[in-house]
């Protein structure tokens, strides 16, 4: 419900013209995602934001990038996609500077982007968290004030009364000047000390924050005032509450927010008399249904736009590649010409004898190199082209549905690289895929159009100090949970992240399945993946409710 948060605050929408001339590196794709974002066309703006984002990044300006990275994440978070405006959000921490004070605006954005998505799915700790981090990096005075009210409002939610009036009483006193804090700060400390006493007078209070914010016609702030007011009087006055609900649903319908429309609605269906209660039940299931598919949709349409851009960026890598390759063959073969006639003029002129001492000696360095490019090869193959096509082999035997066009990419991928071999031979360096994206493409094989899989905290340096042997072992557990959760699980968003503090090792597994029967833990899989964590030193622990998805959460020490 938006009245329960404050709305994240989209300052990156507003940032001036000038402010834009400032980057490093211009960028038109970014200035006309700004422009869709004024004329509300947020699939135009994500985008364009998008694009902009591969063109700081190819320019290594960090900050361009992750001020791309924020809008998308509040796009994500406003069409409530909240895994992915986490996973995007993560991502932009990683391009800023702590340090910087021209970073702090976009910090504080982020973070509390952060805290509103985690509060949507519920998780109000880590909400707490994040909007800390918040306050720590916000030097504007309205942000401080709405990131304080946002911290009461979790500590309301995880039953803290008492933190979260205290935060109240001290926002209070610095509403004088604005009449619609005022309101906004009265009524949830009304509330806030209502839940945590339910003989509490809340009811002036609340009357009052409505009256101020009728006055000032502030919408936003009567929703939330009518929802205050209707909890209020449903166990006491059922009639008043009914009165207050009504309201609500005409202020929701005004706002156009169909969160509070359904809300509004919930409340009618249970204050009204069951004769009569049958129009809004219909009214509340069409509107349910309607708003579950726009969602569904939005977040479909999100991702073919990450999909598209990204396959934009492949084709253009592509024939990068090839016109590289066409101009090294070009430059060799000029190259062999030149030297032909030197040899030849070098031969004439230098006599038979040392034609044949430098032909002798360059047969010989030819041997070493053969020799010496059997090696790199050998290894290279291995390396390469064996454990790709193992890894196509074994996507193909744990999938019911052979995705045709895929595996067709994967084979024409590695045959690119087969084929580079013989262009990489002679730097005589191999090239190791690094561990990050190993794990990134194992995970992302189990994605499909009706299946998502969100990654975070996997990035390069997470693995810099982890041994070999816990990276085999975390690729066969990673491997064994993701096949049971395609066979088993029916999920269709899957979350892995990881974090390491200090000597530990942590990561954590989460869909949204139908959880995992008591026997099916003693399954043959699943104790191979218990014996391999334990043989770490580590533990695993597997948390699971029919109907309510699957935790898997794994510690592993890594001295």
């Amino acid at each position: 419900m938006k009245y329960l948060y404050c709305i994240s605050i989209f300052l990156l929408s507003c940032v001036s013209h000038e402010e834009r001339q400032e980057n490093t590196v211009s960028s038109l794709d970014y200035d006309k995602a700004y422009e869709y974002i004024d004329a509300g066309k947020t699939d135009s703006s994500f985008f364009f934001f998008d694009k902009a984002r591969q063109v700081f990044l190819d320019n290594k300006d960090s900050l361009g990038v992750a001020k791309c990275l924020v809008n998308m994440a509040i796009t994500l978070k406003d069409q409530n996609d909240f895994f992915g405006a986490q996973e995007t959000a993560l991502q932009a921490v990683s391009y800023m500077n702590t340090n910087d004070p021209k970073h702090y605006i976009y910090l504080s954005t982020n973070y509390n982007n952060l805290g509103v998505a985690s509060s949507k799915l519920g998780q109000y700790k880590t909400a707490l968290s994040f909007y800390e981090l918040a306050l720590k990096f916000s030097n504007d005075s309205s942000n401080t004030f709405s990131y304080q009210n946002n911290i009461a409002i979790c500590y309301q939610n995880i039953n803290q009364y008492n933190t979260a009036i205290e935060i109240y009483n001290s926002l209070l006193g610095k509403t004088k000047n604005s009449p619609k804090r005022y309101a906004r700060i009265l009524s949830n400390l009304a509330r806030t000390k209502w839940l945590q006493n339910s003989r509490y007078p809340a009811e002036n209070e609340l009357l009052k924050a409505m009256t101020i914010r009728r006055r000032e016609k502030d919408l936003w702030g009567l929703n939330a005032s009518y929802v205050h007011l209707t909890d209020f009087y449903t166990k006491n006055s059922p009639n008043t509450a009914l009165l207050y609900a009504e309201k609500m649903y005409e202020v929701a319908k005004e706002l156009k927010s169909a969160d509070d429309q359904i809300y509004a609605l919930g409340k009618l269906v249970e204050l009204t008399p069951s004769n009569l209660a049958k129009k809004y039940f219909s009214i509340y299931q069409h509107m349910a249904d309607s708003v579950q598919k726009a969602r569904a949709a939005a977040k479909n349409q999100f991702a073919l736009i990450r999909y598209e851009v990204e396959k934009n960026k492949t084709e253009n890598l592509r024939l990068e590649k090839e016109n590289a390759q066409k101009q090294y063959r070009l430059t060799r073969q000029r190259v062999i010409t030149g030297a032909s006639i030197f040899l030849l003029l070098l031969v004439v002129g230098g006599g038979t004898f040392w034609y044949k001492r430098r032909k002798q000696r360059l047969e010989l360095e030819a041997q070493n190199r053969v020799k010496e490019t059997q090696l790199h090869l050998s290894k290279k193959i291995h390396d390469v082209v064996a454990n790709g096509i193992y890894r196509v082999m074994t996507e193909i035997e744990y999938k019911d549905d052979i995705d045709r066009e895929g595996m067709l990419d994967k084979l024409e991928h590695m045959y690119n690289q087969s084929r580079d071999i013989s262009h990489d031979v002679e730097q005589k360096t191999i090239t190791e895929i690094p561990f990050s994206e190993q794990i990134a493409s194992l995970l992302k094989s189990f994605a499909a159009d009706h299946r998502r899989v969100l990654i975070a905290g996997n990035e390069a340096g997470q693995w810099t100090h982890v041994s070999k042997r816990i990276k085999d072992e975390i690729k066969h557990v990673l491997q064994e949970l993701m096949v049971n959760m395609k066979k088993h699980s029916q999920a269709d968003q899957v979350v892995v992240r990881f974090e390491t503090s200090g000597e530990q090792l942590k990561i954590v597994y989460k869909d949204n399945g139908i959880g995992m029967p008591q026997e099916k833990t003693q399954g043959k899989g699943l104790s191979n993946t218990v014996s391999r964590i334990e043989s770490l030193g580590g533990e695993i622990i597997f948390v699971s409710e029919l109907g309510k998805g699957l935790s898997v959460t794994t510690n592993i020490p890594l001295v």
